[in-house]
């Protein structure tokens, strides 16, 4: 017997309360952040393995594509857009989490595209804003990133998970068995 979907008030307050969590937990990160670290030396937590450095992204994951925020901040706008408009038919409380997870570290991203920038370089172009980064696990070998990247990563991996086992953002589940061989 298949699990009983949640209401719809249950999973939309599901993503109602992950969503400012993650984006609250990545502003506040990035503040202290910011006012302890920017513009000193890495403070190293696990010699070789963790370390808190600042770095300003202008570009995507892994720092691809600098340079090219405007095109990054309509991509995460166009993000944003896409999960509301998917939350509308959710009755699923695992996509409710995956939503809300990837939903939450968009809009903590796309807030950096749109208000911060790095001290001394003044005031950007509208949607040119540069992303903070300041989780660096194994320097030198992994990229920096921030608590919304990970809510993302976690996100999307979910998303590939519950997809992969046949969930649905609408509480049902694609078994496979009523496919045709033909």
């Amino acid at each position: 017997m298949a699990p009983v979907a949640p209401s719809g008030v249950r999973r939309i307050a599901v993503l109602a309360t992950i969503v400012p969590i993650v984006y609250i937990l990545d502003l506040i990160t990035k503040t202290v952040v910011l006012r302890t670290l920017e513009g000193r030396e890495p403070l190293v937590v696990i010699p070789g393995l963790l370390q808190f450095r600042v770095i300003f992204n202008s570009g995507a994951a892994f720092s691809i594509g600098t340079g090219m925020t405007i095109v990054f901040t309509f991509v995460a706008a166009g993000v944003v857009i896409a999960i509301l408009r998917t939350a509308r038919h959710l009755r699923s409380l695992p996509w409710a989490i995956t939503l809300g997870l990837m939903l939450g570290g968009a809009l903590g991203n796309l807030t950096d595209r749109l208000l911060r920038w790095p001290s001394g370089f003044g005031r950007p172009s509208p949607f040119q804003g540069h992303v903070v980064d300041f989780i660096e696990t194994f320097p030198g070998h992994f990229p920096v990133w921030n608590v919304a990247d990970s809510a993302i990563v976690c996100g999307g991996i979910l998303a590939v998970i519950l997809a992969w086992r046949g969930y649905q953002i609408d509480g049902t589940r694609d078994t496979g068995e009523h496919k045709s061989n033909g």
